[in-house]
């Protein structure tokens, strides 16, 4: 089926003179997470993982991906001609320089245009320049052969009120305009869903686990326009936004917008989140100043209405998981569960609180081995079965109206080996390290996520992925500009930003351990070398002591575990039943040597 696919794909690339073909895993707009119209990736390939590249050729086809998916990859790829590139691995070519390497000169190199970003078009330019490659982002083959492809996804729009929100819809594009101002710009260019949805404090459900609304947004000095489905607002939304000064225009008329400004306008945008058929219609007419954190920096410091919003939510969600682990831990001997049924059984006790909208994505419900694949996903059919010994791991979260969550623990269901203990109290360490740092106003992911693995790197073991990220509110779970990583690109810390710690140890065929908080960063006084920010940690549920080599921990790991957990007890235990608060006295009961 894939193998037809392709070869399908390859008539069309004769037809148009493509050397190469490439194919990703994006929307219009960019976005990590995407609605089923574009999911062109996983169509051509059948590869599910929410993030890799596919580069075709008339007798090559190669996947490339990142380390949270080698293992998924392999698997779903084995019986297909498609080969796997393993990324930022030794001796691994990226598919850009794969390409310039098996390219003959003045190759055609075909993509859509909507699809790879400004950034990404730029740095092919660079590469490809030598052997006079040329570029076409103008056709999308994946349509011609994808045969009822799903329809762009019209979901209602919601008003996100300001007792969410925190600030109005006025406020936030009038501070949009003064920077806009200041840099001399006349027209802003947003395309990235969760930066309109946040700007115009609107939600919606068009693309699973992520509240937002396909739209494409622009501002000017005196007005803001939004390009949206209008069947999407009702009647009250659209008097609300009339009321704000904003301009509905159809979705459709945007690109045809955007070439029709004065020519002396000078436009920005942001170069890693807009796609290259935008800047390709204007680059010639008008001064393109480039931008990538104007509104990602602003939305990523919450404002004090969202993070007492968020504590507030957390406390609920850590008591749903909190309940659910209980449960587990009770009924593993007594009850045959299986992953996607525990992953079920999490969503029930979620759905308990009103508030709960939707999970903020599909929850990593992975016993034994395979929790070594980082984002395993566990089907109705074929999960296997929760055993009384080894770990399970459970990586889930909530979208919720008052905030956003992402927490994961692994536990015991009985017996593990002693290297098993070992590495999760790694883990642990490496946590604990990461939580009590202190640091200076400036300092980046980079500087810092050398504290998650530490421990780890000592024995040996390191994780393919980011130590953490940042965390929307109501909005994406994964959201920028910080992050604690080695190899993204990261902004410093500010106040108010909300980031997760999630270091993991993932021993193929094996087992897989992780385990996160949500932390926000807060001021930490001043002194004659400058101001200080530290973290503070806003998600509790019990961490599985069972695991915890006390004797591999330091003094100041011992006393945070035990605070941590007497927190823990402090905010959860009226909230369960007699027989859970039992339970929970026994999971967060002190720890000594």
């Amino acid at each position: 089926m894939i193998n037809s696919k392709i070869a399908k794909l390859r008539d069309l690339m004769k037809k148009n003179n493509f050397g190469a073909y490439i194919v990703n895993s994006a929307d219009p707009h960019l976005s990590e997470y995407v609605a089923d119209r574009w999911q062109s990736r996983k169509f051509i390939s059948g590869f599910t993982g929410s993030a890799g590249t596919i580069v075709i050729t008339d007798s090559f086809a190669g996947l490339w991906t990142d380390g949270r998916y080698f293992i998924q990859a392999e698997e779903q790829l084995k019986h297909t001609e498609i080969k796997l590139f393993k990324m930022f691995q030794p001796g691994v070519p990226t598919y850009t320089d794969w390409i310039f390497d098996n390219m003959e000169e003045e190759s055609v190199i075909g993509f859509d245009g909507r699809t790879l970003s400004v950034n990404q078009v730029d740095k092919m330019k660079k590469i490809w320049d030598a052997k006079k490659v040329e570029l076409d982002g103008s056709i999308d083959l994946i349509d011609e052969i994808w045969k009822n492809r799903p329809p762009r996804p019209r979901s209602p729009l919601q008003d996100h009120p300001i007792e969410y929100s925190g600030k109005s819809r006025i406020q936030k594009i009038n501070d949009i305009q003064k920077k806009m101002k200041s840099s001399k710009v006349d027209i802003l260019i947003i395309t990235a869903l969760d930066e309109i949805a946040w700007t115009f404090n609107i939600r919606g459900s068009d693309v699973e686990y992520c509240p937002v609304s396909i739209a494409f947004a622009v501002i000017s000095s005196s007005c803001a326009h939004l390009f949206i489905d209008e069947e999407k607002i009702d009647q009250e939304l659209l008097k609300k936004l009339g009321n704000d000064n904003i301009s509905l225009r159809r979705y459709s008329e945007f690109y045809d917008q955007i070439k029709n400004y004065p020519k002396e306008y000078v436009i920005q945008l942001a170069p890693a989140k807009t796609n290259y058929k935008i800047t390709s219609s204007i680059e010639d007419k008008y001064e393109i100043k480039k931008d990538n954190h104007l509104i990602s920096g602003m939305k990523a410091k919450k404002n004090d209405v969202e993070i007492s919003n968020l504590k507030v939510i957390l406390d609920k969600d850590c008591i749903a998981l909190t309940r659910f682990l209980i449960w587990l831990k009770t009924n593993i001997n007594n009850l045959t569960i299986n992953e996607f049924e525990a992953a079920e059984k999490l969503l029930e006790f979620r759905r308990e609180n009103p508030e709960f909208v939707e999970a903020s994505f599909e929850s990593i419900s992975a016993y034994d081995k395979n929790a070594a694949m980082m984002h395993y996903s566990a089907n109705k059919t074929g999960s296997t079965n929760l055993k009384d010994k080894g770990f399970y791991l459970i990586d889930s979260g909530g979208q919720y109206k008052s905030g956003t969550t992402d927490i994961t623990r692994t536990i015991t269901l009985g017996q593990v080996s002693d290297k098993q203990c070992r590495d999760f109290t790694l883990v642990l360490k490496g946590v604990i390290d990461l939580s009590n740092a202190r640091f200076l106003k400036g300092t980046t992911g980079a500087n810092l996520d050398i504290l998650a693995r530490i421990h780890l790197w000592k024995a040996g073991i390191d994780y393919k992925c980011g130590s953490g990220h940042g965390v929307g509110s109501f909005l994406n779970v994964h959201e920028g500009p910080q992050n604690f990583s080695q190899v993204l690109i990261n902004n410093p810390f500010e106040p108010g930003m909300v980031t997760t710690i999630e270091p993991g140890v993932y021993l193929e065929n094996r087992y897989g351990i992780r385990t996160e908080n949500m932390l926000l960063t807060v001021e930490d006084g001043t002194t004659n070398h400058g101001k200080w920010l530290k973290f503070e940690t806003i998600s509790f549920c019990p961490i599985d002591r069972e695991a915890i080599v006390v004797d591999m921990l330091s003094d100041e790991q011992l006393k945070w575990i035990n605070n941590y957990h007497q927190q823990v007890y402090a905010k959860i235990s009226q909230r369960l039943n007699a027989e859970e608060n039992k339970v929970l006295k026994i999971m967060t009961a002190e720890l000594v040597r």
